[in-house]
């Protein structure tokens, strides 16, 4: 019975955590009714949109996709008439990163903290691409649309920017539904439209907000390879992660207990929260990597094999991965910046990638990518170009030999595939721009006397500053 009692608080604490949410979501809206202390924007002021997103725990794609939508944000509404804040769970993780862009540490236990910043601000805008699932951790997703949420109560500007939407508890879908009337999101693939249709959430297909991210120098990525031992051969990037232990649960009592102990567990994410990582898990885990190693090691004669941790909780997969390979160098997120792990990838001959923002950092320029996905993120990127048979799982039978036989092939001729890959990134600039007039409609929409920036109402003017690089693809795509 107490077996029993303690396996439930995990999805309790979800449930009171969506419980004190919606209660602050609620206070809210009492609040706009009645009081006049809370932030109404005027004509002539700049619009202070609160940017919360899955910041601060050096996530490349995060914190990649973040950057990007800011300079959007600033290039469509102007730079001098938005003041932007971002929410981060580290500061010093994220500093640097976002010039300009107030930081605010958000609190593990967020609900009364959210409903006192919304009401600073003019509008919210959720910024985390994995933005309405269970997959990884219900916190986060009850976070967003909490968020968004509290904007419609205070019927302020609420728009989710560049979301996937997928399988949810149904505790959580009710919460979304019931939060998220009312909020504006521009999803990354009709899969995720249909899922937020059904809830009732108004959506526009977009895409994901990283396509214009400008990384470090070729020079400076060449650099980094030949101080960890390159010499010229081929580079082969791999990018591994656990895939196993999602989603993230609160866990208040063994968290208390360890605190007690003085120690930190394997298991253990951060505050009250664990991955799920049981015996089965750990299993699983090994055959993933066992199976990555199988296909990757017959390189080691004829390429220089990197693994790149994309999030610094990919450190223990990196180097439990490069262990299986009798060492490897190594570049991970808690040491190495965004800007020179994407540019670290665009110097792949092949990249084989668990990342979905791997994938997208990689495609400008034209690089031959393998998917091994624990969901359907990767699947719906490589689907949409028409190459899903590049997509593997991570608990697929033979994976090993399975990804050998595609890596086989990618790297005796991969041209076709690098170049449907750039040509790819052309839609998705074409979709960032239109969801930039998609964005711009409903600030005005929300807030009629803003001024809109005089430009012509083509996509292409909605993409921010792009590099020479990027300009050529287009360039390239355009019809002659």
């Amino acid at each position: 019975m107490i077996r029993a009692w303690l396996e439930r608080q995990p999805a309790l604490a979800d449930l009171a955590l969506e419980g004190a949410t919606l209660a602050a979501v609620e206070a809210a809206r009492v609040r706009h009714a009645v009081s006049d202390h809370e932030a109404t924007w005027r004509p002539g002021e700049a619009l202070r949109l609160l940017l919360v997103g899955y910041l601060g725990t050096r996530n490349t794609g995060a914190d990649v996709r973040v950057a990007e939508m800011i300079r959007q944000l600033r290039w469509i509404l102007g730079e001098d008439r938005v003041d932007l804040t971002a929410l981060t769970s580290d500061a010093r993780l994220s500093a640097g990163y976002f010039p300009g862009v107030r930081q605010l540490k958000l609190p593990d236990l967020y609900p009364s903290f959210l409903y006192s910043e919304t009401a600073k601000h003019h509008g919210v805008v959720a910024c985390e691409g994995s933005m309405f699932k269970s997959k990884f951790a219900n916190a986060l997703t009850t976070l967003m649309a909490g968020a968004l949420g509290m904007a419609n109560a205070q019927n302020k500007l609420s728009v989710g920017y560049g979301a996937e939407a997928g399988s949810m508890d149904a505790s959580l879908r009710a919460f979304v539904r019931r939060t998220c009337q009312g909020s504006y999101v521009v999803v990354r693939n009709r899969a995720s439209a249909d899922v937020l249709t059904g809830l009732g959430v108004r959506s526009f297909l977009g895409t994901d907000t990283a396509w214009t991210f400008d990384p470090a120098p070729p020079a400076r990525a060449r650099g980094l390879l030949r101080d960890a031992g390159w010499d010229g051969e081929p580079v082969l990037v791999v990018c591994p992660i656990n895939p196993f232990w999602w989603p993230v649960r609160p866990k208040a009592g063994r968290a208390l207990v360890d605190r007690l102990r003085g120690v930190t567990a394997s298991d253990h994410y951060r505050s009250l929260y664990y991955h799920r990582f049981d015996g089965d898990d750990q299993g699983a885990f090994e055959r993933y990597l066992d199976a990555l190693a199988e296909a990757v090691a017959p390189y080691r004669e004829k390429a220089f094999v990197v693994l790149v941790g994309m999030e610094r909780l990919d450190r223990r997969a990196c180097e439990s991965l490069a262990a299986r390979l009798g060492g490897a160098p190594t570049f991970v997120s808690d040491e190495h910046t965004m800007f020179d792990l994407v540019a670290i990838l665009r110097e792949a001959r092949v990249l084989v990638s668990s990342r979905y923002h791997a994938h997208v950092c990689s495609m400008p320029a034209g690089v031959p990518a393998i998917g091994v996905s624990m969901d359907e993120r990767i699947a719906n990127l490589l689907g949409e170009r028409g190459q899903s048979e590049l997509c593997l799982t991570v608990d697929e039978p033979f994976l090993g030999e399975r990804l050998g036989e595609l890596l086989e092939a990618l790297w005796s001729d991969g041209a076709a595939v690098g170049a449907n890959a750039r040509r790819a990134v052309a839609g998705h600039l074409r979709r960032l721009g239109e969801m930039g007039i998609a964005l711009e409609d409903e600030v005005l929409r929300c807030y009629p006397r803003f001024e809109r920036t005089p430009r012509p109402r083509s996509w292409d003017a909605y993409l921010p500053p792009l590099t020479p690089a990027l300009e050529g693809l287009l360039g390239e795509a355009s019809p002659a």
